[in-house]
This record gives C-alpha cells, structure tokens and sequence, in this order.
C-alpha cells in the first residue's frame, strides 16, 4: 500500500497547516467563551521546522497545502515563509486562508510568491454586525482587501461564511446574491461544534439543506460538476453569475469517507480528523534531531490513525476539545 493511503484506501494529499494560533480577531465561533489561553513563542514551530515537515510530506505524496492560522498574516515573515514553501516542486497547489485583515497591504505581495487561491473568512456583510461576530472594526479593511485581492488577479477567491441561526441567516441570500456580481465562490460552512468551552446549541445550527433551499425559492440553482481542487463544497451557480455558491457540509452530509486531508497545528501535531482529538506529536522528534526518514513514518503513523468517520451524532457528543483557532482553519 503507498505511504499516503489510510485503512480504507483514502488517498491523503493535502495537508492545512496553521502556522500561528495568534488573531486580530476573536470570533464567536473560533475562540473560547473564557480565557483565551496562547502558545508560548517556543512551543510554536519556527518556518525552518515547518519545512522540513512539509518536505517530509512531500515525500510520501502531500501535493497541496493550505497555510491558515489563526491568522498567518499575523506572523512576522508569512510572506517570505510562502515563497518558501511554493518552491517546492511537489506541491500542485499553495493556497491560503485569511480573515482579509492585511489582505490589502499584503495581496501584492502574496500574488508575486505563486500563490493564486485565497480564502477569506467572513460572516457577514453588515460592519455592525461584523463588530459583534468578530469583537473588531475590521470590516472596510476586510472589503478593501477583498477589491485588492481580485485587482491583483487571485482566482479564484472564496468567500467562507459560517452560517449561524439567529446571527447572519438573515443575510444567506444576500451573500449568494454577491456572487451575481462578482466573481467570488461564497463557501456555506455548517457551523460546528468545535471546542470544549464553545458557544454552539443546536438551536444556532443551520444545515446546507435549509440554506440551499432558502437560495432556490429565490432563484433556481444549476449544479456544477466537481473539481479535484474542490475539497467537500458541492457546487453550483445562479444563471448569469460571475461567481459560484458552495456548501460544506460537515454534520449533516459528512464527505469522511473522501476525506484527503491532515492538519498540522501551530504547536507541532499532526491532526488526522478535525472532529476528533487524537493528533501525533511531530514536534518532539523534529527538536529531537530526527531524521527525515522518521517525519515520513510520523506522518504515516498520523494517516494510519485517521479513522473512518466522526461521531454521528455530533451534536450530543463534542469530540474535538481543542478551539478552532488552536488548529487551524
């Protein structure tokens, strides 16, 4: 069996990879209700170590990486740590996700690394409510940098919103509507229940179903075929649309049994399944002077852990402890 391929013949390509759990942000859904505990400077892998994990994962067949934090524009040298990494002939695919921020200042910058694909986060197209999601007045930077963004010639970029009954589920249409006009792929994301100390109820959940459904009493939705680079969006398009609408729906259609991914967290582990917390300590034997024959067999030891699928009832029973911002989006 090849190195990248888990116990039920999933084929592990991709791997996201937070670079910092440090934001300028602290959303509702992301940090913990109480004390946002951070990682001490030491506990976070330098880029050099970072590298060196993605050679490894190279090598056993990772083809495409997503750097996320937190936020990784944060982190002094982001930029120049991304020239790095898309230097690296093995990787089809470098893309990263921001909560827009410093897209403005750094979207120049980033295009000129390789980079293509951005992500950006956001919930809402209100600045109001934006404030009360996110506890910044952040939102003309967040615009801005989207205008900055598409001006440089990013594509595509993508839109991720995370639908929450009660906060933004009024402005569902009007994100989709954003996609007539503009050549953006909206990404619905089911709102998780991730993190021991988390704000979700069943009540605040929304599922792909109730969303796609709202958008199509509107306006008929044309599927559109799936892409390798899709990820678990199911795609599809209003008539006449610059951009497309996609949804993710981790609870209630979970796309495990096509799951090609890992994670690396900011603090050295390897994490085979958002939803579930067992993870692989790759820190230790990289600080350990290991060599890179021993990443490779981390990293298979991470792949052969991934398990089959999540909880099915994820909502009664919280599998994943850790917060969102301490893994990585």
């Amino acid at each position: 069996m090849a190195p990248n391929v888990d116990h039920y013949h999933r084929r592990i390509t991709y791997l996201r990879v937070s670079v910092t759990d440090r934001c300028n942000l602290r959303c509702i859904y992301c940090v913990p209700v109480k004390d946002l505990t951070l990682l001490n400077h030491g506990d976070i892998l330098n880029y050099e170590e970072i590298l060196r994990v993605l050679q490894a994962g190279a090598e056993i067949g990772i083809e495409k990486v997503r750097l996320t934090g937190g936020e990784p524009l944060v982190r002094r040298n982001f930029v120049h740590f991304v020239e790095s990494v898309c230097q690296m002939s093995a990787f089809k695919d470098v893309s990263i996700t921001t909560n827009g921020v410093y897209l403005k200042e750094k979207a120049q910058e980033i295009f000129d690394t390789g980079v293509r694909r951005i992500n950006v986060s956001l919930d809402t197209l209100d600045p109001l409510k934006y404030a009360k999601i996110t506890g910044r007045d952040y939102f003309d930077n967040v615009w801005k940098g989207l205008k900055e963004a598409e001006a440089v010639g990013f594509s595509p970029i993508k839109l991720n919103v995370v639908a929450i009954r009660g906060i933004n589920d009024d402005e569902l249409l009007a994100f989709a509507q954003l996609s007539r006009r503009k050549p953006y792929h909206i990404r619905f994301i089911e709102y998780m229940p991730i993190g021991h100390d988390n704000r979700w109820t069943p009540e605040k959940y929304i599922s792909s179903d109730e969303i796609k459904s709202k958008l199509e009493s509107f306006s008929p939705l044309h599927k559109l075929p799936h892409l390798t680079d899709d990820g678990p969006a199911k795609r599809c398009r209003f008539e006449s649309a610059k951009g497309e609408i996609g949804f993710i729906s981790a609870l209630s259609h979970h796309f495990c049994s096509t799951c090609n991914r890992l994670r690396l967290t900011a603090d050295g582990k390897l994490r085979p399944c958002l939803l579930a917390e067992d993870e692989v300590d790759i820190k230790t034997p990289l600080r350990s002077g290991c060599s890179q024959e021993d990443l490779k067999c981390v990293f298979q030891r991470a792949i052969a852990k991934k398990p089959k699928r999540h909880h099915d009832k994820i909502s009664e029973r919280v599998q994943c402890l850790r917060s969102m911002s301490a893994i990585g989006g």
